[in-house]
């Protein structure tokens, strides 16, 4: 192959027929890349953002002539920060939860493999983002993380359950009791991502994961994914119950409350809310 055959292999085209405004969805000959293009909310998501997922999602997925998605961050900041914020005043709206569920299960069950290419900060939902694509390829400048129980907030299915997989359930514990911050060697080191790069070598290293999977039988590649997901299927349903616990979590002063104090910079009042029943009145006539 030529140098300039080579070129035009990698060349990306964006996707006609879409009218995306918080995304860019592109291909090249066999690839897919969808690109979070948020980068001054350092590429956290919205409901509007979250349904361009999707859709791109499901258009690569159904492509017979893709055999590898690339998800990524505009920018080299932040990869994804999660759920913005300002949509809810507190956790996420109803609208989000939902499609938050069906952005993941679209990663998941395409019968493709799917590498997160991490450039920044991967937080909360955004980590949980990176976590459940089957590869994830991080630059040195990777910063992993949880908030949920910070903000009033958590994962209670796949983020959770997924993770716990990947790194351990003792690990998995620390990452969402603690919210702390992991470099990307430390993500490395714990499971949690399959290679880190120096930033400039990101997209380059990525390409190379994309070309090596495409020489391989696209109906093994297919299979094998179905199989390993096979074993955690249930995790489908565990986040349907969970999101329904969830969401009337959110509407709680204890939801508010967390997520005010950590855009105030205040420590939240954690006395107030040491009580056995979360929802208050609930059992007020037993």
């Amino acid at each position: 192959m030529t140098t300039d055959d080579q070129t035009e292999k990698k060349r990306w085209i964006k996707v006609s027929g879409f009218n995306f405004s918080d995304i860019i969805y592109e291909k090249r000959p066999g690839v897919a890349r969808v690109t979070i293009n948020r980068p001054q909310a350092l590429n956290a998501f919205t409901t509007n953002t979250q349904r361009e997922l999707l859709e791109a999602f499901t258009d690569a997925g159904d492509d017979e002539t893709i055999g590898v998605v690339v998800l990524t961050g505009a920018g080299n900041k932040a990869f994804c920060t999660g759920g913005d914020a300002k949509e809810a005043e507190a956790g996420y709206r109803r609208g989000m939860l939902e499609l938050d569920h069906r952005v993941k299960m679209a990663i998941r069950e395409m019968p493709k493999p799917v590498i997160a290419a991490v450039n920044g900060f991967a937080i909360g939902g955004g980590q949980v983002y990176q976590q459940i694509c089957d590869l994830s390829i991080a630059s040195e400048n990777a910063v992993f993380g949880q908030v949920g129980p910070k903000v009033g907030s958590a994962d209670v299915g796949m983020g959770a359950l997924d993770l716990m997989l990947a790194v351990g359930e003792k690990k998995a514990k620390e990452i969402w009791f603690m919210c702390r911050r992991y470099s990307a060697r430390e993500a490395l080191e714990m499971g949690l991502v399959n290679k880190v790069v120096p930033p400039d070598k990101l997209e380059e290293e990525t390409d190379r994961w994309c070309d090596e999977i495409l020489e391989k039988s696209p109906t093994m590649i297919a299979a094998l994914k179905a199989t390993f997901h096979t074993a955690t299927a249930y995790m489908h349903g565990v986040e349907n119950l969970g999101f329904q616990h969830l969401w009337k979590y959110y509407a709680s002063d204890e939801s508010a409350h967390w997520k005010q104090s950590f855009w105030e910079k205040k420590k939240p009042d954690w006395q107030r809310f040491r009580r056995k029943e979360p929802y208050a009145g609930v059992y007020e006539a037993e």
